[in-house]
């Protein structure tokens, strides 16, 4: 009954692509056109280990970037699903700034797809969001980083955490920052509520979009000094 509702629904009103707007061949499992669906460049070796960025080599083994090289990381490994261009890049600001409503599901659709393929979700204890700030969560409404952890929870049934870490620090926003910039922002910014709750815990990071890796790497640095045993980064998409 159900799949024949859908049907009649789908023949009333065609299914739309929450990106391009196109009627018509809809994929099922993530709600995109063709077109978009495959402007999607998903990441693959050879990516760094620790940080996840990809190399321009289509063959090669995993290793370290420069960056990872000399820069003190927090967190053991950050995976994207997808480069930041394309499709993803188009999807997210509506998302994020414009908080469109299909984006929502699509979005996490695509992170939960990709998820298992990226870490071992269930070797976690708990998952925490990329927090905002107050002044800036009144003004947008939401966190995205939470509704992309509402998603993963609602498929790997991990304990999600979104009030212990704070932002407590209304930073300057970090796209038009430079990398040095952007560590120095962000130095400070975040603190725990209730350090007790992170010792010895395992903790998967959520966040829309790695850029530069500052933010995500201050809130790992806040969660290890609390006693946290590991930290790992699942973000959507990652700047290249």
């Amino acid at each position: 009954m159900n799949q024949l509702l859908s049907a009649i629904i789908d023949l009333i009103f065609p299914p739309c692509c929450p990106i391009c707007k196109h009627l018509g061949e809809i994929s099922s499992s993530q709600r995109l056109c063709p077109q978009c669906q495959g402007d999607i460049k998903l990441i693959i070796s050879p990516l760094c280990t620790i940080c996840g960025l990809p190399f321009t080599a289509n063959e090669g083994e995993d290793h370290l970037c420069g960056n990872c090289l000399t820069e003190k990381r927090y967190f053991t490994v950050a995976r994207a699903v997808g480069v930041y261009q394309g499709t993803l890049q188009k999807a997210i600001p509506m998302f994020k700034y414009r908080m469109n409503t299909p984006l929502t599901k699509t979005l996490g659709d695509i992170l939960i797809t990709n998820c298992e393929k990226l870490l071992n979700p269930y070797a976690y204890d708990l998952l925490i969001p990329v927090p905002l700030h107050r002044s800036r969560l009144r003004e947008r409404g939401f966190n995205q980083a939470l509704i992309l952890a509402r998603e993963v929870e609602n498929k790997i049934h991990l304990p999600l955490d979104y009030l212990n870490l704070q932002r407590i620090r209304d930073t300057q926003p970090q796209t038009s920052l430079k990398e040095k910039e952007r560590k120095k922002n962000v130095r400070g910014a975040f603190r725990l509520r209730e350090e007790r709750k992170v010792k010895d815990k395992r903790i998967l990071l959520v966040d829309d979009v790695y850029t530069t890796g500052a933010t995500v790497n201050e809130c790992s640095r806040v969660l290890k000094r609390a006693g946290t045993k590991r930290v790992d980064v699942l973000t959507l998409a990652r700047a290249v």
